[in-house]
């Protein structure tokens, strides 16, 4: 830690020289100005670019991803490190908080639930928990009793389309399925065409099904997708292996702590509505639900790390720059998995793009709009500090927020690209905005020229990332997004995912392409347009 610091302070020195040679008119010759914008020249770039490099990015990492830091796991020793590492090294650039009180935390408070202990009855008939439904909730622990449920068809509720449409469910328990509507002819009614919309999709719908029913003020959630049971049973069973170990779920703290929610299978669902796998209409039913639960849960604090370089001529308006500070901890026999790549590798680039951004400040290249530093918590527990940022406590209006540039995992190879390194995934630049898209290949062709492979952007991708990484919570807001992405590997959430596979190199050229696609979007006269917006979130 002692020699990081010297390297920094040397670094802090070498900028001080360099901006004397450049203001002493001496020989040394710079890039042409990249244009005139209000009064004001813009450097070209590429001189603060190329202060990212692959030794500072090492360095970070193989302290940042050390066994010291634990595998940071939310909520723990070791994520407290993470984000105390973040917070100085802002603060030792002269980066100020984010937050207008100058404090770099911002505080995201969660629930660990234990496992629960939970029995259902319907009609005497009595179902286990892990066998016939799931629950990942820590919430509404004691006895419910029920006769009339309400069924609310696939929980959709939005202009174009409602389930809940002339049906009260105020406290009420209700039941859904998953899917969405079609059309006469057979497309579907968010599209009309034969392509599914997010609906569709139990990782991009499900939070938003939940949100309806809880704002509807029904008192509990029962969801049935035949298609997705085994996965969440699956995804249960290693939750519940992980507990015993003190691992456990999590979920943000809510006011509405009682609400609880289900995963069911499909004879518990043909119990409670014989017709639910027809089109029948939203209605009330009439049986007999018993459910017993004993929830253990634990308030946990974690934080989101944020900073920001204020705009010159536009402060009010925002990028935000993104990446998860957190990753998956030690596994039950002691091992730690230090996320080198997932997400060392997105945490790093942030410091050195900042540390760019700082030094164009400091000699008068300061962006037009300003720039947030979002390190983010809990996306390994289901983007809950990105939820947080974006659902509960906004620290910027995100009507304001012009783009967000997500990074997870930039610091490794995929197999697949293996003897063609010159890469990067993108995924969502084109979902809202085609400002934002054809800039982003612009950039690149002019900055960079790396590769931009748009595999994992397609829609019908079974790997469907564009809604497994912080930048969804954007997206969802119609906030124009770009997701900067490997690719997964061997190691991907496992002990073997450490400093020394990362290339390094490879690396910094990802980072300055976010840098210039930063830089571009914060200095263009015109804010990235939003002409694509879709039905994200409750539509």
């Amino acid at each position: 830690m002692v020699n990081c610091i010297l390297r920094l302070i040397m670094k802090k020195i070498f900028y001080a020289i360099f901006a004397i040679t450049i203001g002493c008119g001496s020989n040394h010759k710079t890039t042409a100005t990249t244009e005139k914008t209000e009064g004001r020249t813009l450097a070209d770039p590429s001189k603060y670019a190329n202060s990212i490099t692959a030794g500072e990015l090492k360095e970070h990492l193989y302290i940042y991803a050390s066994d010291e830091f634990e595998g940071r796991e939310t909520g723990t020793k070791g994520q407290k490190k993470a984000v105390a590492y973040l917070k100085n090294d802002y603060s030792s650039q002269g980066i100020p908080a984010a937050k207008s009180d100058g404090d770099y935390f911002q505080r995201v408070p969660l629930i660990k639930a234990g496992v629960p202990q939970a029995i259902v009855a319907i009609n005497n008939k009595e179902y286990i928990i892990g066998d016939d439904f799931v629950t990942f909730s820590g919430a509404g622990s004691g006895k419910h009793q029920e006769n009339i449920i309400a069924y609310a068809g696939f929980g959709i509720d939005s202009e174009k389309y409602s389930d809940y449409k002339d049906l009260d469910v105020k406290g009420k328990v209700v039941l859904i399925k998953s899917g969405e509507p079609k059309n006469e002819d057979g497309t579907y009614l968010f599209s009309n065409t034969e392509k599914t919309s997010k609906w569709s999709d139990i990782r991009a719908s499900f939070a938003d099904r939940v949100t309806i029913a809880k704002d509807k003020g029904a008192k509990g959630l029962l969801y049935y997708d035949p298609e997705s049971f085994p996965l969440v049973q699956q995804q249960f069973n290693f939750i519940k292996a992980r507990a015993k170990s003190g691992h456990g779920s999590m979920t943000l703290k809510d006011d509405d702590d009682d609400f609880f929610h289900y995963f069911i299978n499909e004879p518990m669902a043909v119990a409670l509505y014989n017709d639910i796998n027809a089109e029948g209409a939203a209605k009330m039913l009439k049986t007999d639900l018993d459910i017993t639960v004993e929830n253990s849960a634990e308030v946990i604090n974690s934080e989101n790390v944020a900073a920001i370089i204020k705009g010159v001529e536009k402060p009010q308006e925002y990028i935000v720059i993104s990446s998860h500070l957190d990753h998956i901890g030690i596994t039950s026999d002691g091992e730690i998995n230090n996320g080198a790549d997932d997400d060392g590798s997105g945490s790093v680039a942030m410091l050195e793009i900042a540390e760019a951004f700082q030094e164009a400040a400091k000699n008068g290249d300061g962006p037009r709009r300003s720039i947030i530093f979002l390190h983010v918590t809990g996306e390994e527990k289901g983007l809950l500090g990105s939820r947080y940022y974006t659902d509960k406590a906004p620290i910027f209006p995100l009507e304001n927020t012009v783009a967000n540039l997500n990074i997870d995992m930039i610091g490794r190879i995929d197999p697949k690209r293996d003897g063609n390194a010159n890469y990067i995934y993108l995924i969502g630049s084109d979902k809202l905005s085609t400002d934002l898209h054809k800039l982003s290949e612009d950039v690149n062709r002019k900055y960079m020229q790396l590769e931009l492979d748009y595999t994992y952007n397609d829609e019908n991708d079974p790997n469907r990332f564009y809604y497994r990484s912080d930048h969804y919570n954007f997206a969802k807001n119609d906030i124009p997004v770009i997701f900067y992405f490997n690719g997964t590997h061997d190691d991907y959430h496992r002990p073997t995912d450490t400093p020394d596979k990362i290339a390094y190199d490879l690396l910094e050229k990802r980072a300055r392409l976010i840098f210039h696609t930063a830089w571009e979007v914060a200095n263009r006269d015109k804010r990235i347009a939003v002409d694509k917006a879709t039905e994200t979130a409750a539509n």
